[in-house]
């Protein structure tokens, strides 16, 4: 995840720069069940309505979590499928918060009536991210249900109202790109703590429908955007928060985005941004599935690393016997192609590598959805060695605000 909140905020309040480091125990995207209630165009999980066999018991699940607080973990992110689905979600959600674990919940929002917004409400998660692929219909139509919209609306208004601090994720794709605008102001409009741009990854069914993923122009047009709202609610003192996930190419855009609009801060937040480092996959973020496998991240479904039914998270997740956890654990990463030679790997860490693994087969490759051009991460015009996506070129402008 990229704090661009955070970050824009160095800008004007800077704080001492550190060393990178990595945490002690990685953040935890658990999936806990596979079950959902709608059918998400791009779920990586490629969930749906059904039982799933071999899911982890409860029981297995608290024990998971006592090996989770030996590994150090800091925060539990509770996903599915629909989370809301597992019988026992609250008792589960319950005993985390019980721990210690910074404890967060991943929601489509569709089921969450008054009855399950006061027992989130009591719960106290740290903070529920609620899923819009758009507004109304459009929305209706990616997650594959009538009247999801409404139903995700009515859940989202139902936590505002009782002090749930709440956030609005949005994945965008060329056949939703226009909902963006409304998206950000529907953020506003209802109350909401934080806006999560993420940008799609070709896993599950974001695979099967990557041919969809935004161009190279309409993410930097986007990631523009953002870095106004952001920058704007920071002058008016707001407290919503925007983050990004999934290209770690945004902190070194906001970083070119800087040279204008603040070059006398933009070295500063280059070296924060180098101190944050960029990907984190295999090191400080980690998944669980429902069935118990260890993956380095959500996106990796099809590579386990180990099961926690078998053996301790706190004895999987350093393991470095599987290659690809060995390269992800590498300082620095030996990625190839224009990641390789780019002069912002310090910052971005090579980015996303399923997506490289999805069109090459090597997990190591350039990340494809790179948006920034050969002549900004300083390589050879052509040097890619895999079809980016179409572009079309840009204007890189300073913040209409300032």
């Amino acid at each position: 995840m990229f704090r661009l909140t955070r970050f824009i905020r160095e800008l004007v309040e800077p704080t001492p720069v550190r060393p990178r480091r990595d945490l002690p125990g990685p953040v935890v995207i658990w999936n806990l069940i596979r079950r959902c209630n709608l059918k998400c165009r791009h779920c990586y999980s490629i969930s749906a309505d059904v039982d799933f066999p071999g899911e982890l018991t409860t029981a297995e699940i608290f024990r998971t979590m006592d090996d989770l607080k030996a590994a150090q973990v800091p925060a539990l992110i509770l996903s599915g499928g629909e989370p809301l689905m597992h019988p026992d979600i609250f008792e589960i959600a319950d005993r985390s918060k019980q721990l210690g674990f910074s404890t967060s919940l991943s929601s489509n929002g569709a089921l969450i009536d008054e009855l399950v917004a006061d027992r989130i409400a009591a719960t106290g998660f740290d903070y529920v991210g609620v899923s819009l692929d758009g507004i109304g219909d459009t929305h209706d139509r990616f997650r594959g249900e009538p009247g999801a919209f409404a139903a995700s609306l009515r859940g989202v208004r139902l936590l505002v109202a009782r002090g749930v601090k709440v956030g609005l994720r949005f994945t965008m794709t060329m056949d939703n790109r226009e909902q963006f605008p409304a998206l950000l102001q529907l953020m506003k409009d209802e109350g909401c703590s934080k806006f999560y741009l993420s940008h799609l990854v070709y896993s599950g069914r974001g695979n099967k429908n990557r041919t969809d993923d935004a161009q190279l122009d309409v993410t930097r047009s986007a990631m523009l955007r953002l870095f106004e709202e952001a920058w704007a609610d920071l002058r008016a003192g707001s407290d919503r928060e925007y983050v990004t996930g999934n290209n770690d190419a945004d902190g070194a855009y906001l970083y070119l985005w800087a040279l204008q609009a603040r070059p006398d801060r933009a070295e500063h937040l280059r070296a924060k941004l180098v101190e944050w480092g960029g990907n984190a996959s295999g090191v400080n973020v980690a998944n669980i599935d429902n069935l118990g496998e260890v993956h380095p991240d959500t996106f990796w479904w099809d590579r386990s690393v180990g099961n926690v039914k078998e053996r301790a998270f706190g004895k999987i997740w350093p393991d470095c016997s599987d290659p690809v956890m060995a390269g992800l654990k590498a300082r620095p990463r030996r990625i190839g192609g224009r990641c390789g030679g780019c002069r912002f790997f310090d910052i971005c860490g090579g980015n996303t590598r399923v997506r490289a693994w999805r069109l090459t087969g090597d997990p190591f490759a350039e990340d494809p959805a790179c948006y920034l051009t050969d002549e900004e991460v300083g390589v050879a015009p052509g040097a890619s060695r895999i079809a980016l996506k179409p572009f079309r070129g840009y204007r890189h402008e300073v913040p209409s605000i300032l």
